[in-house]
C-alpha cells in the first residue's frame, strides 16, 4: 500500500502542498500519496489521530499548529521552541513526532536560494506571532550580530526576546523606535494579505544594500516588497521559497531523502505567472 500523507487545515483547498510533494516524490522516486484534508475546527486531535491509524505523516497549517503541538507524543527541539508544530510523523512504535520546519525553511531559502549570509548581520523581524516564534531559533543559530523583533504591541516582542535570550543577541522594539539601517528586514506579519504595511521607517533601508523578505507571497509583488523597492532596497523577495523549503524539510523528515527544491520552486513560479 502506498504511504499516505496529508496537509490538515481549515480552509485548505488553496494549498500548494500536494503539488509540491508530488513533484518531490517524482524527482526522488519515492512512492507516496499526498492530499489536502479539511479538518474540523472542533475536534482536530481526534480527526488527526484517526488519519494516523494508517497514515505516515502530515503537515499542519492554520489554525491547527498549536493543537498539533499539544497532540505530539514527542517534539523536536525546534518544535518545542516554536510552541507550534507544522509537521507530524508517525514513528515505528506508533507514536507521533512533532516538528516545526518553518524557520528552517526560511533560513534555507535565504541562504541557498538567495545566497544571503546571516552570520554577523543586523536582522529585523517584523511581528511577534507564530511565524516569528518558529523562525527565532533557526535564525539565532546563524549567529547574527543582532536580531530585533519589532511589534505593534511591544510586550509581545519583549516576551519573545526574554524566552529566546539564551540562544543569541535578541532585542525587542516597537515599530516607531527603529530608524537606523539594518542588513535584512523580514516581514512576518500578515499585513501583506490585506495589502497593508507594518508602520516602519524607510530609513531602515540602506539604499542598494538592505535585503527585504516577505514571508507572504502572491502572483504580484506584495505591498511590503513594493515598499522596499520604492525605497531602494538591494533586493525584495516573497516567501514562496520558504513554502517550498519548509516542505522539503518535512519530506526529508518523513522519507530520509532531501529533494532539490530549485526546480519545484521554478515550476510553482511558472504556474503562478500563468494564472496571473
Amino acid at each position: 500500500m502506498t504511504d499516505q500523507y496529508v496537509v490538515f487545515g481549515n480552509p485548505i483547498a488553496h494549498s500548494k502542498s500536494p503539488l509540491i510533494h508530488a513533484l518531490f516524490a517524482e524527482q526522488t522516486g519515492e512512492s507516496l500519496d499526498y492530499q489536502t484534508s479539511l479538518a474540523p475546527l472542533d475536534g482536530f486531535t481526534a480527526f488527526a489521530r484517526h488519519f494516523f491509524e494508517t497514515g505516515r505523516g502530515a503537515n499542519v497549517t492554520v489554525p491547527f499548529k498549536e493543537e498539533a503541538y499539544r497532540m505530539a507524543d514527542q517534539l523536536t527541539e525546534r518544535g518545542r521552541r516554536a510552541g507550534a508544530v507544522n509537521t507530524l510523523a508517525r514513528q515505528p512504535d506508533g507514536t507521533l513526532l512533532g516538528d516545526n520546519t518553518d524557520g528552517a525553511g526560511l533560513v534555507r531559502d535565504l541562504k541557498v536560494n538567495h545566497g544571503i549570509t546571516l552570520k554577523d548581520k543586523r536582522i529585523l523581524l517584523l511581528g511577534a506571532g507564530g511565524a516569528v516564534r518558529g523562525a527565532l531559533e533557526p535564525l539565532l543559530a546563524q549567529e547574527p550580530q543582532a536580531l530585533v523583533v519589532a511589534n505593534r504591541t511591544v510586550e509581545k516582542a519583549e516576551k519573545l526576546a526574554q524566552e529566546f535570550a539564551e540562544l543569541g543577541p535578541i532585542l525587542a522594539a516597537g515599530y516607531d523606535w527603529l530608524e537606523e539601517p539594518v542588513d535584512i528586514i523580514i516581514n512576518a506579519t500578515s499585513a501583506s494579505l490585506s495589502g497593508e504595511l507594518p508602520p516602519i521607517a524607510p530609513s531602515l533601508i540602506q539604499p542598494g544594500e538592505t535585503f527585504c523578505y516577505d514571508m507572504m507571497y502572491a502572483k504580484e509583488p506584495t505591498a511590503f516588497c513594493r515598499w522596499a523597492m520604492e525605497h531602494k532596497a538591494g533586493k525584495a523577495v516573497d516567501g514562496l521559497g520558504m513554502l517550498v523549503e519548509q516542505a522539503g524539510e518535512a519530506f526529508y523528515l518523513w522519507r530520509g531523502v532531501r529533494p532539490d527544491s530549485k526546480p519545484v520552486l521554478a515550476e510553482l513560479r511558472r504556474l503562478m505567472a500563468q494564472s496571473a
